[in-house]
């Protein structure tokens, strides 16, 4: 599958994404987001790929914001329309996602940028990294879940002002509040963030699903995470990486998942 904005590669079950738009500072667009959407969905199946990184092209920047000449015309459904659409085509598509997404955030993450980090399932950065969310310099509020997902990383406190004050934070800043798991060198990001991909391999796929899809029950209305957490368990027992892993275990060797 061939892309516009974006470069994929695979390599011992770990999938690459890289946003490739260097002379926009690699700034979301509606072609860029479509280009996300059929990746990470094509990859979401892929029984060869086991884990998803996305990160952007070069050192300056992850994703900068969104590209803003697309929509600076629009009205109130058009902009409506604008978020609904992106959250369901990508970030809450992400988010659900059954494969693990890692955020490897390699520069700046505003705006849209951020909002694309906070849908994976946990980030790392570099420590040239800078995160935001200023869409209230613009007249606008987060919209494609920056609202949502800054609080409950973060805290709520937090959130506002980051949100009210359209500050951006460092990536100390960020691992201080939570909001990336680890900071490390721009030149070690990939490589640190492949290690822990490889680790992440070496467990059953289909419980690494059930527990992202019990862990984000936790955050929905109408949703009761353990009752969740109890059915995803026990739908655990009925899959052949089940019995590879606790005979593993009681073999004394290491299992081999299949995802089954």
């Amino acid at each position: 599958m061939s892309y516009e904005n974006i470069l994929v590669s695979i390599e011992e079950r770990i999938a690459t994404i890289t946003i490739n738009r260097p002379a926009k500072l690699n700034a979301l667009n509606k072609a860029t987001i479509g280009d996300l959407s059929k990746a990470v969905s094509a990859l979401g199946s892929d029984e060869n790929v086991r884990v998803i990184i996305i990160t952007g092209t070069g050192e300056k920047a992850f994703v900068a914001g969104a590209d803003i000449s697309e929509f600076a015309n629009y009205n109130v459904v058009e902009g409506a329309q604008l978020a609904a659409e992106g959250q369901e085509a990508l970030f809450d598509f992400i988010e659900n996602l059954r494969k693990p997404v890692i955020a490897a955030v390699n520069g700046f993450a505003l705006g849209g940028g951020l909002e694309l980090a906070m849908a994976c399932h946990f980030r790392v950065a570099s420590d040239n990294a800078k995160m935001g969310l200023p869409e209230v310099t613009l007249g606008l509020i987060p919209g494609y879940g920056g609202t949502q997902r800054l609080p409950q990383l973060v805290g709520k406190g937090r959130a506002m002002e980051m949100i009210m004050t359209a500050a951006m934070i460092s990536a100390e800043e960020a691992e201080k509040y939570g909001l990336v798991n680890h900071v490390v060198s721009q030149t070690e990001l990939l490589s640190f963030t492949t290690v822990i991909a490889q680790k992440i391999i070496k467990n059953a796929p289909f419980a690494i699903g059930k527990a992202i899809k019990s862990i984000n029950a936790n955050f929905k209305d109408g949703k009761n995470g353990f009752e969740t957490e109890i059915k995803s368990f026990g739908e655990c027992f009925g899959t052949a990486d089940f019995k590879e892993g606790t005979t593993a275990f009681l073999e004394k060797r290491k299992a081999e998942f299949t995802g089954k």
